[in-house]
């Protein structure tokens, strides 16, 4: 088989590998506060934290461990790091099924996050495979896996929750995460751009240098951490937004419809903006996409009904479908392939940072200031990403003409 082949086969492989398990992760994420709801009688701020603190508590193991498995990946392989994620991602998932206490849900989380980042750690498996001028098109065909499985994985999992609970919802979903560890092992490592007299190993010291002498490359970094705080401040409370606007009826359908449609306009977009970037310059694409989700997220304070919310989430999910793949593709450009795994795990462990504060800070201020400020927040944090990236750029202009 040739590389070319061989290229195009891995990608299929992992679109699939990345389909089955976005919809698993996001079959139960939207009821997650609604399954600690079933504990016991709780106030409403209660829930509220817990739901925070829940959702977040995974991202902090995963920030620690994100460099670690990419160094790991870089040396050993990806391969290996992306079957044992999702075993372990599965596992874990298995036994939140059978958890009766909010600590159980707590502990379990905590421990899944060692093995969180099988997605993260495919885009480093592709990337890795593709030449640089068609980076931000091949990274996105491969969001499209994911985001497709996250697009139907809400709906799936509301369904099955109105119908068998939310503990029996969490067992199947176990078994999609260990499918898609299952269908890596038909995958085939390589990498390109690997020519004679080519350095094949780094030093975490020279990865860290080879960041910081590049100052545009350490904001791009740097803001990822912003986004994900932004982005995630609002999924852990979302059904319970959906609960205040929509009523009770059919919750976990509602709130996982809610999550679907902002992956409907990711799905129609992250391809099509990885091409754009590929032409006219990653950098210029995120700018526009960063003011662009800054702008959507806003009205989301305002909604009065149901319909109004989707309008909204579908809007934001065509902005943020570009930014992963843009963003990726700026990195595999900066970065030499046998230090790539590294810089993306450093990208991913920013990355999960956000994941921790962002549904810790939703779930507080949502407590204290109510579900439409948590909206105003994500909007200013959007906002404030896109000017500390427009102040790198301004600050160094020639790295805009060599970003294409």
């Amino acid at each position: 088989m040739n590389q070319q082949l061989a290229v195009k086969r891995n990608l299929i492989i992992m679109w699939f590998a990345n389909f089955f398990l976005g919809g698993s992760m996001t079959m139960v994420i939207p009821f997650l506060s609604l399954y600690i709801k079933s504990f016991g009688e709780y106030s409403e701020k209660y829930v509220q934290h817990w739901s925070g603190w829940t959702f977040a508590i995974t991202f902090v193991t995963a920030f620690i461990f994100s460099p670690i498995w990419g160094r790991i990946g870089d040396r050993y392989g990806r391969k290996k790091i992306l079957i044992l994620s999702g075993l372990g991602m599965g596992v874990s998932i298995f036994l939140m099924g059978f958890a009766s206490s909010v600590w159980q849900l707590f502990f379990l989380r905590f421990f899944m996050g060692i093995f969180t980042g099988f997605i993260p750690m495919s885009q480093a498996f592709i990337s890795t495979q593709t030449p640089k001028e068609v980076a931000g098109k091949v990274l996105g065909t491969l969001q499209t896996g994911s985001i497709t499985g996250t697009l139907m994985g809400p709906l799936l999992g509301g369904i099955i929750a109105d119908a068998v609970g939310y503990s029996t919802t969490f067992k199947w979903t176990s078994g999609f995460i260990i499918l898609s560890a299952l269908i890596v092992l038909a995958a085939k490592e390589f990498r390109v751009d690997i020519n004679e007299g080519t350095k094949t190993r780094y030093s975490s010291k020279e990865v860290l240098l080879h960041i910081m002498r590049n100052p545009v490359l350490l904001t791009v970094l740097l803001i990822s951490a912003l986004i994900q705080i932004a982005h995630f401040s609002i999924q852990p409370i979302l059904s319970l937004y959906v609960d205040k606007i929509h009523g009770p009826e059919n919750l976990a359908f509602y709130s996982g419809l809610a999550f679907s449609v902002a992956g409907l306009g990711n799905l129609m977009m992250a391809r099509y903006w990885g091409k754009i970037g590929d032409q006219v310059g990653y950098l210029k694409i995120l700018l526009i996409l960063l003011f662009a989700a800054a702008i959507f997220y806003f009205p989301g304070a305002f909604v009065t009904s149901f319909w109004q919310l989707l309008l909204i989430r579908f809007a934001l999910g065509i902005t943020i479908g570009g930014i992963i793949p843009v963003r990726i593709a700026y990195i595999r450009q900066e970065a030499p392939v046998a230090m790539q795994g590294e810089v993306l795990g450093y990208n991913t462990s920013l990355r999960f940072f956000g994941n921790i504060i962002g549904p810790s800070m939703g779930g507080v201020i949502s407590g204290y200031f109510g579900f439409s400020s948590v909206f105003l927040v994500t909007s200013t944090l959007l906002l404030i990403s896109g000017l500390i990236l427009l102040a790198a750029l301004y600050r160094h202009p020639n790295v805009v003409k060599h970003s294409i």
